[in-house]
């Protein structure tokens, strides 16, 4: 992803925000809360921020010792592809108070490390290199996502995020990736997606005169590309075989191939694979 300086600045600034509106969520958490399931199988409320934690401190290892991270990536895939489970499991002998203390202290380095950087140079990552900007874009989806997988198990509302804008264009972004990553050839015909923010701005990627196109609400969007949601379950409306083929496979993340089944229950994705 291309970003100016005034972009890039702007989009650490919404990582920070939707960072501390989760940790201060979890500081007033009682310690029987952090056991709350979540709708990721099998993940409570502890596994979603062990997860994250685990996966800001790689990224700051990309971002200062790119090769000792490609050696901790190969260790962790060698295993095998649900990793990201094995990362939940051996984590949960940590008491809450020293998990949240984890989160919040690798969150701040990963932002340090990122300011000052330039949002071009490429760092290695789970799935293909990534620019330091498309790295920061992930790591604002991953905390939007696992943040409203918590939201959920706690049952409230998620606050307003400054950076859905940004989630919703690593979603289109991740067209030729979403299809690439499921054994798919990469359709020919462009899609054009409409979007509606919360506030009533209208978000749009792709030409006017596309046959396939999607709209509907941005957190409908963000929902399903995160795989949150199934697209038919939501108020998303997609025109043409190429447009709808998309909505159900979309991937935002990288890591094994995922899919929200329409019906039936979710396994928890690999998304900080990404």
């Amino acid at each position: 992803m291309s970003v100016t300086i005034e972009d890039y600045a702007g989009l650490l600034a919404d990582l920070r925000h939707e960072s501390d509106q989760l940790a201060e969520h979890l500081d007033g958490l009682a310690y029987e809360q952090w056991g709350l399931p979540t709708p990721a199988q099998g993940w409570s409320i502890h596994d979603q921020v062990s997860h994250l934690a685990f996966f800001d401190d790689a990224g700051r290892l990309a971002l200062t010792q790119p090769q000792e991270f490609r050696a901790l990536a190969e260790r962790l895939m060698a295993d095998g592809m649900d990793f990201p489970d094995r990362i939940a499991a051996h984590h949960r002998i940590l008491a809450p108070d020293a998990l949240l203390d984890w989160f919040t202290a690798a969150r701040r380095d990963l932002l340090a490390g990122f300011t000052g950087e330039d949002p071009r140079r490429r760092l290695p990552w789970f799935g293909p290199d990534m620019s330091v900007a498309s790295s920061a874009t992930a790591r604002l989806m991953e905390t939007w996502a696992h943040g409203h997988d918590i939201y959920d198990a706690l049952g409230v509302e998620h606050p307003p995020s400054p950076g859905l804008r940004s989630v919703a264009h690593l979603g289109v972004t991740t067209f030729d990736f979403s299809h690439t990553l499921h054994g798919l050839e990469v359709p020919d015909e462009p899609v054009r997606v409409e979007l509606h923010s919360p506030d009533g701005q209208s978000w749009v990627w792709g030409p006017a005169d596309a046959v396939n196109w999607v709209t509907g609400p941005a957190l409908d969007f963000v929902l399903t590309t995160t795989q949150r949601r199934h697209w038919t379950h939501t108020a998303l409306v997609a025109a043409g075989p190429v447009a709808s083929r998309w909505l159900d496979i979309a991937q935002a993340f990288a890591g094994a191939p995922t899919r929200r089944a329409a019906r039936g229950a979710w396994r928890p994705h690999q998304c900080s694979a990404r």
